[in-house]
């Protein structure tokens, strides 16, 4: 009981004491009032180190996964014209939906095996005129069809 007693009786001084002072104030006794505090990374964006990239499938016989070309244009390190440069990556795709000739997107993943790091998304075609000409710009039949459609008598 008397020693409950004289810890409470005794009391810590201490600036420190739950964070009551903060470092930077006790560090330079001559420094000007604290800046403004820094925010905290929360409220950054975040950091891309790396976009998304495009190619074509080139191979898609192994199971989940797809082999695509990417294509970039980088100047000559001689002459400074621009050539073409292709680089295939290895990208997962789970649904074996891709076939070669495909055009996919590839996203930065974590690393799935030791060759692949990217997932593969699909991309709109690139060909879309020939789609809206096949089904018609307004929805309505083309003559061709048209033709086709009525009875001969």
């Amino acid at each position: 009981m008397s020693i409950t007693f004289s810890l409470q009786s005794l009391k810590l001084s201490s600036p420190f004491l739950h964070g009551s002072t903060s470092l930077p104030l006790l560090s330079k006794p001559n420094s000007s009032p604290p800046h403004q505090p820094l925010r905290s990374p929360a409220f950054l964006p975040p950091i891309r180190a790396m976009k998304s990239m495009q190619g074509r499938v080139v191979c898609a016989t192994n199971d989940k996964t797809v082999a695509v070309e990417v294509v970039r244009l980088a100047p000559h390190p001689k002459y400074r014209r621009r050539v073409r440069k292709k680089k295939k990556f290895q990208a997962h795709d789970p649904d074996n939906q891709f076939k070669v000739g495909d055009y996919v997107q590839l996203e930065k993943s974590r690393p799935i095996s030791k060759t692949k790091t990217f997932i593969a998304v699909a991309v709109p075609s690139r060909n879309g005129k020939q789609e809206k000409e096949e089904a018609g710009e307004l929805g309505i039949p083309l003559e061709s069809k048209q033709t086709q459609e009525q009875p001969q008598a």
